[in-house]
Order: C-alpha cells, then sequence, then structure tokens
C-alpha cells in the first residue's frame, strides 16, 4: 500500500482523548491530526519522540493530517489501524498470504455470524471451504515479541467466537495478526493486559482458527506484508513454547 504522497516528519506534542495527536511538523508550524486507534498505543508513544503524517487530499476534511507511524528506538512503528486491511486486502488481491491457499476471489466488510458481526475479508476459490479472515493490528511489543492487545478488548473476543462457529459450520477462520515493526520476531497475546482474550484466542485455535503474524515493511512512502513470524500460544512462557509456524526465534533474552 503506497500513501498518496511521502508522509511529513514532526515531532509529538502530546495525544488527547485518544483521538487527535498535537505535532510540531519539522518546518515549524503545529497540527492536529487524527488518531485513527482507539487502543492505548502502550509503549509506543511518548511525548518528543519522531511521528510521520499523512495528509489528505480532501480540502473539506477538518483534520488534513493523520497520525501514521511512530519512531519507537530505532524502529518506526505503524499507529493507523486503518492500514492493516489495505495492505492484507493488497496481498490477497496479489495471492501473496499463505493463508490463502490458492484462493482468489476476495470481498471486504461481509457480514457473518449469529451476531451479525463484519468479517474483514472472505476469501474463495480453488475449490476450498471459503475462508473467513479477521485482520489485527498489533504496535505493542516487548523486547522482540509483539503482542496484542494493548487494551481490553470484548469486540476482539466476539470475533474469536464468531471465527469459531465457521469453523463449527465447515467453514476455514483465520485471524492474521499484522505487526507493523521490524523488531518483531514472535507474536503473543498480551496476557498481562487482557487475560480473557489470550484465553479466548488459546480456545479459538483448539476449535480451528488459524493464527498467522506477519510483520509489516514500512517506510515514509509506503507499507507492505512482511515475512511471517511464530505465533507463541505458550503464555509468555518460550520454555515448552506452543509454536505456531514462521521464521524461528531469536535468542530468547534474560528476564530481570
Amino acid at each position: 500500500m503506497r500513501y498518496p504522497s511521502p508522509l511529513l516528519e514532526g515531532t509529538l506534542l502530546r495525544r488527547r482523548v485518544r483521538f487527535f495527536a498535537d505535532v510540531r511538523l519539522d518546518d515549524g508550524t503545529e497540527a492536529t491530526a487524527l488518531c485513527a486507534n482507539t487502543g492505548s498505543l502502550r509503549g509506543v508513544i511518548a511525548p518528543g519522540q519522531r511521528v510521520r503524517l499523512s495528509r489528505s487530499a480532501n480540502p473539506g476534511r477538518k483534520l488534513p493530517f493523520t497520525w501514521e507511524q511512530a519512531l519507537v528506538g530505532s524502529t518506526w512503528v505503524g499507529v493507523n489501524t486503518a492500514v492493516p486491511n489495505a495492505v492484507v486486502g493488497e496481498a490477497l488481491r496479489a495471492g501473496l498470504v499463505p493463508l490463502q491457499e490458492g484462493r482468489d476471489r476476495v470481498r471486504a466488510e461481509v457480514p457473518f455470524g449469529r451476531e451479525r458481526s463484519r468479517v474483514d475479508f472472505v476469501v474463495e476459490g480453488a475449490g476450498l471451504p471459503p475462508l473467513a479472515l479477521e485482520v489485527k493490528n498489533v504496535s505493542m511489543a516487548e523486547g522482540d515479541r509483539a503482542l496484542f492487545p494493548d487494551s481490553v478488548t470484548e469486540r476482539g473476543r466476539k470475533h474469536l467466537r464468531e471465527l469459531a462457529a465457521e469453523v463449527r459450520a465447515g467453514r476455514a477462520a483465520a485471524v492474521l495478526f499484522l505487526v507493523p515493526r521490524a523488531d518483531a520476531a514472535a507474536f503473543a497475546p498480551a496476557d498481562a493486559v487482557d487475560p480473557a482474550y489470550g484465553r479466548a484466542l488459546r480456545w479459538a485455535a483448539r476449535e480451528g482458527v488459524r493464527l498467522a503474524a506477519h510483520v509489516a515493511l514500512l517506510d515514509a512512502e509506503e507499507v507492505r506484508l512482511g515475512p511471517g513470524i511464530p505465533v507463541d500460544l505458550s503464555s509468555g512462557r518460550r520454555n515448552g513454547a506452543t509454536l505456531l509456524p514462521g521464521k524461528p526465534l531469536a535468542r530468547p533474552r534474560r528476564r530481570r
């Protein structure tokens, strides 16, 4: 996914009521940008850090800027939760997502389930059962482990229940955790933040919902799907970890 124009850089002054970010751009002007992320952005944002904004081409938009990325250490991290669906949708249509297993017909924002939610994608074809695919943006990390969620999410648990129902009905279902930061070597549920989601994710995996995680490669001009990383469902323990396929884990860091 390419941005309409290269992102503008500046310094974060503050985040306000979750939906707004005050930024001093490098030309010295101050702007309020939309923060399209309802999560806590725990461990990602701090006043004074470098950020990147996109500018809308719509002259009638009240806030012309959207907060896209934040620099954490030496790594740019994607914070706009609208981006992952665009990135994954583009990759699905190009046949680049291993989960799709040759399915090539892609529909977005499809109503499904008894609670009439909307699943991010339904992918069909190749003589296989339709695949209901939910995409999650993962910005938080601890060491080299990406963690989701960064705040309590009943909506996320509801999605897992509905995906498991799809499997029980003879169809296929999966969650793809997109990690827009290049420093992640594995993904795990954030049990310290939302233990109920961690339990629901492990239950969904036992029910047959497939789980995958990919890093997203990003810069000031584009975001694209990167390599897969392991999904670790071992409640934070590296020894005896339950790992779903991906690239090898980095060497464990000693906990203090």
